[in-house]
């Protein structure tokens, strides 16, 4: 489990200032993902159109490109508004299969100052059960700080 705050106060001090949503994506997705090992793909889908999801800043591996808000673990993320804690990918119905690795997958939405789902941070994991429900809320803080300001 990473260090949250150290983490946070990281992301904050390389994000200050900064309201581009894309370079405020793709640092927080490289620091996340080099901050724990559990993290296999670190990234974000973007609302793009209703009820559509397409690719933003991501670390690892290659990742789905489009993803509709009525399919998968981020699909649900969206259309829900709601964290997706999903401790066994097989077991989720719909799970889209961008890896074959992952086994385990956390998704939060990301909402900016108004409200407004700006898309989803999907994190993938090469083992089972690998996110707590403190990841949830750690996770959900480092969201709201960086993208609630825009």
């Amino acid at each position: 489990m990473p260090d949250y705050p150290a983490l946070a106060a990281r992301i904050r001090a390389l994000t200050e200032g900064e309201d581009d949503i894309v370079a405020l994506m793709a640092t927080v997705a490289c620091e996340l993902h080099h901050a724990d090992d559990r993290f296999d793909w670190t990234g974000f889908y973007r609302v793009v159109a209703p009820d559509l999801l397409k690719i933003g800043p991501y670390q690892g591996g290659h990742g789905c490109l489009v993803i509709p808000f009525a399919r998968g673990v981020c699909g649900a993320a969206a259309r829900t508004g709601e964290v997706q804690l999903v401790a066994d990918v097989e077991a989720f119905p719909g799970h889209i299969a961008c890896s074959a690795t992952t086994r385990s997958e956390i998704v939060l939405p990301v909402f900016d100052g108004r409200g407004a789902l700006l898309g989803v941070l999907d994190i993938d994991s090469d083992r089972p059960d690998a996110f707590t429900g403190e990841d949830a809320r750690e996770l959900a803080s480092i969201l709201a700080a960086t993208f609630g300001r825009l």
